[in-house]
């Protein structure tokens, strides 16, 4: 069964919960041994340390076992079992003894459920398990006693916030950690396809692009179909996976398979991060400027898609050198009810608060600017 990197990340925090419990329970015999002339009833007191030692073994099984670090179930069972043991000091002191100033015998031992709450649920988990223990504690010593027992309530908070700090960062760290995996056991995947396409396909497409046109005639449209497929694999072998962070995505790995054979992609090296909605948007932007040029910019023409990380923009210019048109044109057609450029492209653009920008004449193609924030 392949290993879970969170859950190895979290190992050393369960496994040092496992020997705190076990020393904590030592520490709490050699307490009752050290005050056992002081102890009303010590047959309660070896009971109370019976139960408390069965569940140390209970618990420290379970947190040494995947299904116990899995959920908060034992967690919770033990913050549980924690509190009844902790009033069940009553069976070896009268609770007017721990009032006056006697132990609760479970000692420092009433701290697991709060290490074990921290790790499985975080820095909240930890808070919950502080304020139980502590508010069992205070019902036990009375309120009259709370400046007594402040210095115990706040090692618990301390315990569960940092304790649960630690664990939430190293969660984080597994998590990106399982991502940087993928990544890089999708990347071996893609280089050992693409040389095995590189030895194959493409040489046996390249070949029938130039025997193609070589021969003419309809053989032209079977030289023109092997170059777009070309192309196409050209594009799936060097493109790169569409990594996530959060709600952030890579912008160039959306735009990358737009490259064919009339459509040249151009972007940065690194990865462009923008908001997954922000990013979509402009991607769909992007695809119908290329659709206008289909249409409109003559079919020989060809378009260049370049991406610039500008640190809190992006820009992302689409040219083209086909027969182009005047500023008037674009604003008749948008008149005339052709929403293609006023509502797919600028309307886009202008709804994430970015900005448009178009220059055309005839003759010289048409380039659109299309600049949004990366926040």
């Amino acid at each position: 069964m392949e290993r879970d990197p969170v859950d190895d990340l979290l190992q050393p925090l369960w496994r040092a919960l496992v020997v705190f419990r076990v020393m904590t329970w030592a520490f709490a015999c050699f307490g009752v041994w050290t005050r056992w002339d002081g102890i009303v009833r010590p047959s309660g007191a070896v009971l109370q340390l019976a139960i408390m030692g069965v569940w140390t073994v209970i618990s420290s099984i379970g947190y040494s076992r995947r299904w116990g670090r899995r959920n908060t179930r034992l967690a919770f069972a033990d913050l549980v079992v924690t509190v009844g043991c902790m009033y069940a000091t009553l069976l070896a002191q009268p609770l007017l003894d721990i009032r006056a100033g006697a132990s609760v015998l479970t000692s420092v031992w009433a701290a697991g459920p709060v290490i074990a709450l921290a790790i499985s649920r975080g820095r909240d988990g930890g808070l919950l398990g502080a304020a139980t223990v502590s508010l069992a504690l205070l019902s036990l010593r009375g309120v009259d006693n709370a400046s007594k027992i402040l210095s115990n309530v706040q090692l618990l908070l301390v315990a569960g916030l940092v304790v649960g700090y630690a664990a939430s960062t190293m969660r984080q760290a597994g998590a990106r950690l399982r991502e940087a995996i993928a990544a890089e056991s999708a990347t071996a995947e893609r280089l050992r396809l693409s040389r095995s396409i590189h030895d194959g396909v493409l040489q046996v497409l390249a070949q029938v692009q130039r025997r193609g046109t070589a021969i003419g005639g309809e053989a032209v449209e079977l030289a023109k179909l092997a170059a777009e497929q070309e192309v196409a694999l050209r594009t799936l072998m060097t493109s790169r996976p569409t990594v996530a962070q959060g709600d952030r995505i890579d912008l160039c790995g959306l735009l990358l398979p737009l490259a064919t054979t009339r459509v040249d992609v151009v972007v940065p090296a690194g990865q462009v991060l923008l908001p997954a909605a922000v990013a979509g948007e402009l991607v769909a932007a992007v695809k119908e400027a290329l659709k206008n040029v289909d249409k409109h910019a003559g079919p020989q023409a060809r378009s260049w898609v370049v991406v610039e990380d500008l640190g809190d923009e992006v820009l992302v210019s689409v040219r083209d050198d086909g027969s182009g048109t005047t500023p008037a044109r674009l604003e008749q057609a948008r008149v005339d009810g052709h929403l293609g450029v006023s509502q797919s492209i600028r309307g886009r653009i202008t709804d994430l608060g970015g900005s448009v920008a178009v220059r055309t004449a005839p003759g010289e193609g048409t380039e659109w600017e299309l600049k949004v924030s990366t926040t």
